[in-house]
């Protein structure tokens, strides 16, 4: 493509495509960037990112690399490591060095490369990520311990093994430099990085702590300082820059006082706009042929990796935990490889190329053949897997609320003595702290960022209730989970505004959602019931006091909600359903506070 115009446009469409498709079909975005890459380069010769940007390549690819992880060692909080358990510990310290060790050991003998090269791949292919792992979690649906592990693995591994790779790097380049004491090159190397790292990463907390930047500069401001200082550590120490901005993000996010989910969630745009770009640019480079020529060799290191690497790390993490077989099981099988992977070997490979190293041309197509190999493998058949263990979590029939009002805090607690699994959601701090002073699991946030489908929990979640006030929020808010937890699954209040005012229709299949509990309760009616007085009450029904005893005796001075059936299900009430609860059942309603005055009254007057 001889136009630079045309290819940079062309890259970005693929790379909004392929993400759209990946949202289509559930699956990691990082499988079909790499698949089109590969198709659009090395297959059909239709892009070439050497030719596109020539001398640029190296620092674009450099500086998206320190982006990628300044952002993911945002996500490492001190208590995250020893907060989610001792397997959790373990599988990001001894299960990293058991996977790196096996990997180069097995990389130098099969491949004929140094052990410096074996090192380095081992130490890249050490992580999963986050990105790649929730989207199988979400198939899968393993126990509520074992999504735990697994998705708090690969947040926090990201970091740790990008370190890793980064400081087995930093050793290369320092026994490849012209200084005579290696040793020497390499604590300069790192002593420049951390301490880069931890000074901008201090600077930029009380930043932030102090809000001495407007907030709408404050994800640009970020973003250029920790560019800025990553060229600033590698002048004073060549190739020191990686280490500098995962000591940052570090030090930034665990920092008191220091709120970075803004710099969060401006990595979605960033992941979108730039990452995906990258990772096409990046297939395009690949050399298939280096990994044909190696043959069976390139073979021998997945299945080490896989079926030996992986099991051995997760049996000896397991030491001291109480996890059966069956559950180690599905661990040893589930560590899909992904864009940090990707990144820092492409990256790696372009330096080391530049210094003339040998060897480093097979660096990336195999770290890329193991991405696509465990993704694939492993996202086919975990579901199965699982069911075969048995240790697939039931179907999920827990709510989420969207919308943390008084009237939501109130549902949730009655929900929660009912043992049924809840959460609240909402962009409203103050009505979040008020839920977490009251016990309720709460999540601060857009529950449809990037940031909630790494955090927010959703295995055990079957329901989505929009509860919240914002009108322009909830639609988009339903669409999403839609799309997650299928049709019928999301259901939210209705609105008087609907008949009467043009500019607040909505379409006819989200108008069908908007029938939760009865006709006329709408966000006003229920925040008005609660300010009232009105309470939630959950009241039995028998074959002497059935449903049309319970309208009669209460009429419009309650609200039913929900019912319990004699399982133990819980059923939304919905405006356009007729079933009828029959004896057995249990309804939940907010009461009016002059009902439960009468109620108190005769309860007084028995006794």
């Amino acid at each position: 493509m001889s136009d630079p115009t045309i290819a940079l446009v062309s890259v970005g469409l693929l790379s909004i495509s392929c993400q759209y498709l990946a949202y289509k079909i559930r699956l990691p975005a990082i499988l079909p960037l790499l698949v089109v890459g590969i198709l659009v380069g090395p297959v059909f010769n239709v892009l070439d990112a050497d030719s596109l940007f020539g001398d640029l390549l190296f620092p674009i690819v450099s500086l998206s690399v320190a982006i990628i992880l300044f952002e993911g060692a945002l996500t490492l909080k001190y208590q995250d490591i020893a907060g989610h358990g001792n397997m959790v510990r373990n599988l990001c310290t001894v299960g990293v060095l058991v996977t790196g060790l096996i990997a180069a050991t097995v990389a130098h003998y099969a491949l004929d490369i140094s052990w410096q090269l074996a090192f380095l791949f081992g130490a890249i292919v050490t992580v999963t990520g986050p990105t790649v792992i929730v989207p199988m979690l979400r198939t899968v649906r393993p126990t509520t311990n074992l999504g735990n592990i697994l998705r708090w693995e690969g947040i926090i591994i990201d970091p740790i093994g990008a370190l890793l790779a980064v400081l087995v790097y930093e050793y290369i380049v320092s026994s490849q430099s012209a200084m005579s004491n290696t040793l020497f090159a390499f604590g300069k190397t790192i002593g420049i990085g951390l301490g880069f790292g931890l000074a901008v990463g201090y600077f930029l907390g009380v930043t932030l702590r102090h809000n001495l930047v407007p907030h709408y500069l404050r994800n640009t401001a970020v973003l250029t300082i920790i560019l800025a200082a990553f060229a600033g550590s590698n002048y004073f120490a060549h190739e020191s820059g990686l280490l500098t901005v995962t000591v940052a993000g570090f030090m930034l996010t665990n920092m008191r006082n220091v709120d970075v989910s803004d710099i969060l969630e401006f990595k979605e745009t960033l992941s979108v706009l730039l990452i995906s770009g990258l990772f096409i640019l990046l297939a395009t480079r690949l050399d298939l042929g280096a990994v044909i020529d190696v043959g069976w060799a390139a073979a021998i290191v997945l299945v080490s990796i896989m079926f030996v690497a992986r099991p051995l790390a997760v049996f000896i993490s397991s030491i001291g935990t109480n996890l059966n077989l069956r559950e180690l099981a599905l661990l040893s099988w589930l560590a899909p490889r992904g864009i940090v992977a990707a990144a820092v070997s492409a990256l790696f490979s372009l330096k080391l190329e530049e210094l003339g190293y040998d060897g480093v041309e097979i660096m990336v197509p195999l770290v890329f053949l193991v991405i696509i190999a465990t993704v694939v493998v492993q996202g086919l058949t975990a579901k199965s897997v699982a069911a075969l263990l048995k240790v697939r979590a039931p179907v999920p029939n827990g709510f989420l609320l969207f919308g943390a009002s008084q009237f939501s805090r109130m549902l949730a607690k009655e929900l929660i003595r009912h043992d049924v699994s809840v959460r609240v959601a909402d962009t409203n701090w103050d009505a979040i702290r008020e839920a977490r002073m009251q016990d309720i699991p709460v999540y601060f946030g857009n529950p449809m960022s990037e940031h909630a489908a790494i955090h927010l929990e959703l295995n055990s979640i079957g329901t989505v209730l929009l509860l919240s006030p914002y009108k322009q929020l909830n639609p988009m808010v339903g669409y999403h989970f839609e799309h997650t937890l299928g049709k019928d699954k999301v259901w939210g209040l209705t609105s008087n505004e609907l008949s009467t005012r043009p500019s607040h229709q909505v379409s006819k299949d989200y108008a069908k959602k908007l029938s939760l509990f009865d006709e006329g309760v709408t966000y006003g009616f229920l925040a008005s019931a609660v300010n009232r007085g009105a309470q939630i009450k959950t009241t039995p029904l028998t074959p002497q006091f059935t449903f049309k005893d319970y309208m009669r005796k209460y009429g419009d001075k309650a609200t039913p909600l929900m019912c319990i059936d004699e399982n133990n299900h819980m059923h939304v009430m919905l405006s356009s359903d007729e079933t009828i609860p029959h004896a057995g059942s249990k309804v939940i309603s907010l009461v009016e506070p002059e009902m439960l005055d009468e109620e108190k009254v005769a309860g007084a007057a028995e006794n």
